[in-house]
């Protein structure tokens, strides 16, 4: 996770175009999920302070994108993106306009034209971006509104994003002998409610309390939040009959929101890849996909779900 970013961003104003290439420390597919996938999009995609919420979106062909850059004083900023070419994990491109919150396209701000092509480098993966538009001041108009600054500042968003990801789901676990845990997810108490527990079961916690600020430092990322820096990143707890208990806080500034029904689940850890597809599919059948079983770039065949009488599950299998 500590390999070199690359970034470049070409402004070419004889042909209208602004052009960026990125790197990002993981594979593929998991690049292209975070570029698709509206609740991720929501994480990263707005510079801070601002935050992006998403109305509505279809990725399909014909399909749309609707949502709103929030700003720190409850200002909202529309945006509507027409989908209109996809090739799957490899590219998408599309047209981009500022709007209202009916979806109603601005008539005096530029439309601008993305292509986005995902290129896979192993466990690294490059995004190259190309942005055209139809008129120069357009293109100079958006530079002037600081699309350089604040596109920079989104993409190391899901830098952080990955980077966090890959930490929160990291198990402490030295082989792949079968394991049943319970995962906390706490709004910033993890550390009062873990240290009242390890007085109830009079036990230790396993590697110690592991916190946000632990997370490699790396100069493409943007500061963290000292708020967040000392919020538990994870912990792991035995409690009764060699069962633990796993937590994290869920910070709200990572776009997390903990409330009653997400707040935990029962975490499996079969002995087999065979195993774990069993388990997650039999669990999810019936009721609802959190997040489909798939390899990972933390290195996990994962998998999470909520099953039709209301439990969730996670499905964590990791060859050691």
């Amino acid at each position: 996770m500590n390999k070199a970013i690359l970034f470049n961003f070409t402004v070419d104003k004889d042909n209208k175009q602004i052009n960026v290439e990125r790197s990002f420390n993981a594979p593929k597919d998991m690049v292209w999920k975070a570029w698709t996938t509206p609740e991720i999009l929501d994480q990263w995609w707005a510079p801070k302070p601002y935050k992006t919420v998403t109305k509505s979106m279809n990725f399909t062909e014909g399909g749309q994108w609707h949502y709103y850059m929030a700003g720190p004083q409850g200002e909202q900023h529309w945006c509507l993106f027409d989908f209109e070419k996809i090739v799957p994990l490899t590219s998408f491109s599309g047209l981009d306009a500022f709007c209202d919150e009916n979806a109603v396209i601005s008539g005096t701000k530029p439309r601008v034209k993305w292509h986005n092509e995902f290129i896979d480098k192993g466990d690294t993966a490059l995004v190259e971006i190309n942005i055209q538009f139809d008129q120069l001041e357009d293109l100079e108009t958006i530079i002037e509104m600081g699309f350089k600054e604040g596109f920079t500042a989104g993409l190391e968003n899901l830098d952080q994003y990955i980077e966090s990801q890959f930490k929160l789901r990291k198990q402490n676990k030295p082989n792949n002998k079968a394991r049943v845990s319970s995962y906390l997810n706490f709004p910033g108490n993890t550390e009062e409610a873990f240290r009242y527990y390890k007085q109830v079961f009079k036990s230790d916690f396993i590697n110690g309390i592991k916190r946000f600020d632990e997370v490699p430092a790396d100069h493409s990322h943007p500061p963290m939040d000292e708020s967040v820096k000392k919020m538990v990143l994870h912990v792991e707890l035995p409690i009764l009959g060699g069962h633990i208990l796993m937590g994290t806080d869920a910070p709200k500034e990572f776009g997390m929101t903990v409330k009653p029904g997400n707040n935990m689940h029962l975490n499996l850890e079969p002995e087999s890849r065979v195993e774990a597809k069993r388990l997650f599919d039999a669990l999810s059948e019936g009721g609802q996909i959190e997040m489909p079983i798939e390899d990972t770039f933390w290195g996990a065949y994962y998998g999470s779900c909520t099953d039709k009488f209301g439990i969730n599950w996670m499905i964590n299998y990791q060859n050691k």
